[in-house]
């Protein structure tokens, strides 16, 4: 099988290239070893939506849901039952990339309930429970950036469990993520952990920044469809001031630690307006990931373009930008905190239509009597 000539462009500019989905039949057909091969693909990432998607369109959970009900009819259980499956089975396929790239990639992220993300305490038990579940050192736990997610990012590095940061929508709010994850770091040396063997992504997502704003935006403003990039490049500032070794990450790096990457998320076009890869093409620069849909993958493996590097070096360039929106009247901030927000709420009303996926498909199957 061919690797994609696009993709390993991509890979070769130092830019991880993960998916953003997971199901039992891409599993079990050997789909997803096969788009490993031909896309280049070093990580899979998932969320309630992905999972929802899967076990209400697909036939290939019928064993695994009926052995998982019959074991214990408890709705959470049967679903944690399913989905750490996956993800288990998905971190032994990815398990020689995890070892050939020093735990760098071979990376597979599960979600903790989303209707957790303000509850700090219960996200911390949910987090250590999962990872105890999954039982496979290449699981990442995806923990929203909220204002209680801060607290549990720091408690749970500091258990030594790796941690994608999600829902992460400004450079402020990016800098907080880091320090939460230093402060995790160091908490990790006090009791006693291996820091070389904690790894961290911060997920930036971006084309719902350009939904929102170009939806205030006039149709003929020259601003519409800018500020996705333009976010995204400044938290790259971010993270060189972050991890700068001479600052409070040096004497971490001394120990071994890994600066947290970040992770490129949100990255399908939704206007059919812009070009189908500008969020790869526009996000280009090494030690960073890209985690797309397969649509926005296929898109770029057909015609996608590496320019170079798209990121460093666009910090004044892309804080005009910013500055020229608010300057249109948008309030930035108040953009951050909607799209936090609804992002949460999207997030709880896919894993309620997770649940009652589940609950049909429960209700179908007989007690084992």
């Amino acid at each position: 099988m061919m690797t994609n000539a696009n993709l390993a462009a991509l890979s070769a500019a130092g830019v991880s290239v993960w998916l953003d989905d997971l199901s039992r039949q891409l599993l079990a057909s050997g789909e997803l070893e096969k788009r490993m091969a031909e896309y280049s693909i070093v990580g899979v990432t998932t969320n309630p939506a992905i999972f929802q998607s899967a076990l209400a369109d697909s036939s290939a959970y019928e064993g695994a849901l009926t052995e998982a009900v019959r074991a214990d009819r408890d709705l959470a259980s049967v679903i944690r039952t399913l989905t750490t499956a996956d993800v288990r089975d998905a971190c032994d396929l990815l398990a020689p990339t995890y070892r050939a790239t020093d735990g760098v990639d071979g990376r597979v992220s599960l979600e903790v309930d989303p209707g957790l993300a303000h509850d700090t305490a219960e996200t911390v038990q949910q987090a250590v429970e999962l990872s105890a579940a999954v039982d496979r050192p290449n699981v990442m736990i995806k923990i929203p950036a909220t204002s209680a997610g801060l607290p549990a990012i720091t408690d749970v590095i500091g258990k030594g469990i790796d941690v994608n940061v999600t829902l992460i929508f400004s450079a402020d709010q990016y800098r907080e993520v880091a320090e939460a994850y230093l402060t995790g770091l160091e908490q990790a040396v006090a009791a006693g952990h291996d820091l070389s063997s904690i790894h961290s992504v911060a997920s930036v997502f971006v084309s719902r920044l350009d939904t929102e704003i170009d939806s205030r935006l006039p149709e003929s403003s020259e601003l519409r469809g800018r500020a996705g990039l333009a976010n995204a490049r400044l938290c790259q500032e971010v993270y060189e001031e972050v991890f700068d070794p001479a600052g409070r990450f040096g004497e971490l790096a001394d120990r071994g630690a890994r600066p947290q990457r970040l992770l490129w998320a949100s990255t399908g076009v939704k206007d059919p307006a812009y070009p189908d890869t500008l969020y790869v093409t526009g996000l280009v620069t090494h030690g960073t990931v890209n985690t797309m849909p397969f649509a926005t993958m296929q898109a770029f493996a057909d015609h996608g373009v590496v320019e170079g590097d798209t990121v460093r070096g666009t910090a004044e360039a892309s804080r005009a930008t910013l500055d020229a929106l608010r300057a249109e009247g948008i309030d930035l901030d108040e953009v951050f905190a909607l799209l936090e927000r609804q992002g949460v709420e999207k997030f709880v009303t896919a894993w309620d239509d997770l649940l009652d996926t589940v609950r049909a498909r429960i209700d179908e199957i007989p007690s084992d009597s």
